[in-house]
Parts: structure tokens; C-alpha cells; sequence
């Protein structure tokens, strides 16, 4: 039975060809948009990373270090720092906000760190800003040493430039002294959004919190939630087509052996065996696919204008799922192979 269907498949070829091709369309799809959803975190991560810290301190209640955090002033920046655990401690800041580009405008996310950190990513030219009218600017935004940055009635001299920074879907980040924020965003007033800690304090003043690098990660990537989510969404409806479309496959194949089905059941041929001659041919569409469909991922991946960053368990899976998806599939024909009439066989209705 094994045979005749690959035999079957071979005189089929150019309708399992349309529909590997086309599985695999959305296979590679599917992949795609996983890449997507999982880079808002993998970007996220880089930023905070990035940054070179263990530990935020941020007021009780505060939903994380930098979209989710309550300003206050840093006056209790010098009693965490003296608690033990803690090797360094630096005030920090974060706020959205937009830049001017001639007549048009730019949405960038402003941190706040000292000069030499921690919370001071490392520039890949020129040098951490150090006055407040200086700024380390995203490579992202093409912008050049010595260029002038206008951000809100600000300008902002360029003195280093930070590779590949940026988040909430390729917003470019940009980094500012304590001083240089807070002059941005505050008027001046010594506003921090968190306090910036090397080590592990083992204990805080009243009324302060830590989160770690995953809960700043998970701060940053919380508006980008619902985005998520609907691209998780789109990514089942298009498990749910490739069944379909290996399904029908599989049941126009079973349509059209009608008489052959007869001539097995006819001989004598089990159910089961037959049966399992459809599930290889499901098997065979749906790993093929697989295998397109890794390949055209790969193809797709750098026409998107944000990170798709496909994780190693989606290409592990992605195998399994179309084992099991061409295992549904095959049930399309058992209906038929289990009704059809031996007698058939002999030119019966």
C-alpha cells in the first residue's frame, strides 16, 4: 500500500508540487510572524542589556523602570547605594518623546544615565555624552558625529553613536546625561524614573521595589502586547489553511482512487493499510512544506522593516506540527476509504 502510493504521488506530482509550494508559503509565513512577535522581546532585551544593569529601584507600586515607572526625585539615590549588595547605584531616566527632521517629525525613546554609567551603553564611535546638551544616538537614525539633534526645544550635539539600538518596534533609542533628561523632560527638576544598581541590594529604603533585567524587559515590551497577540492570532489562522489545504489535497486524491480503494478492499487489502498509504502522502505534503516553508522564512525575514528574530523552538516544532497537521489531514479521505463498496471493484454503482 506504501508503494502505491508513492506510485499514486508520482502520477499526481504536479498537484503535490502546487500544494508543497503553497504549505509552505505559510509555513514560512507562520515562522515569520513568530520572528516578529518574539523580536519585540529579543529588541527589548538588547536595550536593556544595553544598558549594563543588575537591578532597577523604583518607587513601591511602579509597574517597571521605564514606561511603567512613577517619577520622584533622587533624594534617597545615596541611602541605596549605601545598602548592602549594591556596588554602584546611578540615577536614571526614561521618557518618549519626538525629534525634529526638517519639517517633519520622529518618535525615539530618551534614557538618562551618567556618564560612565552604570545605564551608559557602550558607543561603537565617538564617546558616552557628558555635558546635557550632548547625546549617543541610535545608528539607526543615520545620523553622524557632530550632527545637531532637535528634540523639542532642545538641541542636542551627537557625540556617539550606539549600534542597532532601539525598541518598542524599531524606535530609535537615544542617550542623555542624568542632568540632560531631566532638563528634556522634567524642566530641570531632579526627576528619575529608577535608580540603576550593580550587584544585588539585600535590602531599601521604605517605599522602593527592584525589578530585574526581565521585568525592565517585560516593562518595555508591555505596550507592544496587544500587537502580539494579534499577530498570534493571524499565526493560527494560518496553521488552520495549511490543514486545510493539505486536507483537500489528500481528499481529491481519495475522491479520484475511489476504484482503486475498491480493487484493495476487493483483494482482501486491511482498512488500515490503506489508511496508511493517505497519512504518507499527508506526511510527505506537510514535511516538504516544512522544509519550504524554513527556507522561505529565511527569504522573507529581511523585507520587514522591524526585527524578526525566529526562535530555535519554532523551528523545532515547526517539523512536529506538520507531522501532525498531515496526520489530521489524512482523515480527510478515511470518510470514503471506510464507506467506499468492494463492488465497485467489479463496475458496480
Amino acid at each position: 500500500m506504501l508503494f502505491a502510493a508513492l506510485r499514486d504521488m508520482q502520477w499526481r506530482k504536479r498537484r503535490l508540487v502546487i500544494a508543497v509550494v503553497s504549505t509552505g508559503l505559510i509555513f514560512g509565513m507562520t515562522l515569520v510572524l513568530t520572528g516578529l512577535a518574539n523580536g519585540f522581546r529579543v529588541e527589548a532585551q538588547h536595550t536593556v542589556n544595553s544598558l549594563g544593569v543588575d537591578q532597577f529601584v523604583v518607587k513601591a507600586g511602579a509597574a517597571g523602570p521605564f514606561l511603567g515607572s512613577t517619577p520622584f526625585p533622587d533624594v534617597d539615590l545615596a541611602r541605596v547605594a549605601a545598602e548592602p549588595g549594591v556596588t554602584a547605584a546611578a540615577p536614571l531616566g526614561c521618557v518618549g518623546t519626538i525629534m525634529k527632521e526638517g519639517t517633519s517629525t520622529r518618535n525615539v525613546t530618551a534614557f538618562g544615565a551618567p556618564e560612565h554609567g552604570p545605564g551608559m551603553p557602550q558607543v561603537s564611535e565617538g564617546r558616552a555624552p557628558s555635558k546635557p546638551d550632548e547625546v549617543a544616538v541610535s545608528s539607526t537614525l543615520g545620523r553622524h558625529l557632530g550632527d545637531t539633534l532637535q528634540v523639542g526645544a532642545h538641541s542636542l550635539r551627537i557625540v556617539g553613536i550606539v549600534p542597532n539600538s532601539t525598541a518598542l518596534a524599531k524606535i530609535p533609542n537615544i542617550f542623555l546625561t542624568t542632568e540632560g533628561l531631566q532638563q528634556l523632560a522634567y524642566n530641570g527638576q531632579p526627576m528619575v524614573t529608577s535608580i540603576g544598581v550593580d550587584g544585588s541590594p539585600r535590602g531599601l529604603p521604605d517605599g522602593y521595589q527592584t525589578y530585574d533585567r526581565a521585568g525592565a524587559v517585560h516593562d518595555l515590551v508591555r505596550p507592544l502586547r496587544v500587537a502580539v497577540n494579534s499577530i498570534s492570532i493571524v499565526a493560527v489562522l494560518l496553521w488552520i489553511v495549511a490543514a486545510l489545504i493539505v486536507g483537500s489535497v489528500v481528499y481529491l486524491s481519495a475522491l479520484e482512487r475511489m476504484r482503486d480503494f475498491a480493487v484493495f478492499k476487493a483483494i482482501g487489502t486491511p482498512t488500515r493499510s490503506i489508511m496508511a498509504g493517505l497519512a504518507l502522502q499527508a506526511l510527505v505534503v506537510s514535511l516538504l512544506a516544512a522544509v519550504v516553508g524554513v527556507i522561505l522564512s529565511k527569504l522573507l525575514a529581511p523585507l520587514f522593516p522591524m526585527i524578526v528574530a525566529v526562535p530555535a523552538w519554532a523551528y523545532l516544532a515547526l517539523p512536529v506540527v506538520a507531522i501532525l497537521i498531515g496526520l489530521l489531514a489524512s482523515l480527510a479521505g478515511l470518510k470514503r476509504v471506510v464507506t467506499v463498496d468492494p463492488a465497485l471493484a467489479f463496475g458496480g454503482p
